[in-house]
């Protein structure tokens, strides 16, 4: 059973980020691909909305990391939303890394640290919850939810029509405790939670 996700308060400091964000993103998408779409509604629904909609998901307190952060989503819209939390960015490509280092500038992101390295070298603190947005199959997600989270981390994953599908895959391997959520921007997608992550020969 999917569950909605709980709305987010008005917030128009928020809001006036994540337009600068949007228009700093369309900028730099016309000389380096960080996003499809190519006008300000398709980049506010397609990528921001669906983005932002993870933040009520999230822990109360404590670090949280994106991993493939690329273009910033979800990672730079959740510090956007919450710019007194620490949030880290792990990317390996250079020109990507350059652009999240600007955004953040930008919009005065303080709390944001960029990590320009392959997920497996980074060095991050204990996690309170990592993100990864059309990064890499639940199996391997979950391998790095592993490394890095802290006790009682946990991992918010948005998946499209295959999530069913990657919870079966994964459980052959991994042990793990589920929630899932309705999308607010793609009917066909879902949320995922996933708590107490563990190898099943750990278990």
């Amino acid at each position: 059973m999917k569950h909605p996700i709980p709305p987010l308060p008005a917030d128009p400091a928020r809001d006036a980020r994540l337009a600068t964000f949007r228009d700093l993103l369309l900028r730099w998408n016309a000389t380096i691909n960080l996003v499809a779409g190519k006008t300000a509604a398709e980049v506010d629904q397609r990528h921001i909305a669906d983005s932002l909609q993870l933040v009520p998901l999230l822990p109360a307190d404590g670090p949280i990391a994106d991993l493939g952060s690329g273009g910033g989503l979800p990672g730079i819209v959740i510090a956007a939303a919450l710019p007194e939390r620490d949030i880290h960015l792990v990317e390996s490509d250079r020109r990507k890394c350059a652009f999240l280092i600007e955004a953040a500038g930008t919009l005065k992101l303080l709390r944001v640290t960029v990590h320009p390295k392959r997920i497996e070298q980074a060095s991050l603190p204990p996690l309170a919850a990592l993100t990864a947005r059309a990064l890499a199959p639940l199996d391997i997600l979950l391998g790095f939810a592993a490394q890095f989270l802290a006790p009682g981390g946990v991992s918010i994953l948005p998946k499209g029509r295959t999530a069913e599908q990657e919870l079966t895959s994964a459980a052959a391997h991994w042990h793990f405790t589920p929630e899932r959520f309705e999308s607010r921007t793609d009917p066909e997608a879902t949320i995922l939670r996933l708590s107490e992550i563990r190898r099943v020969r750990d278990a």
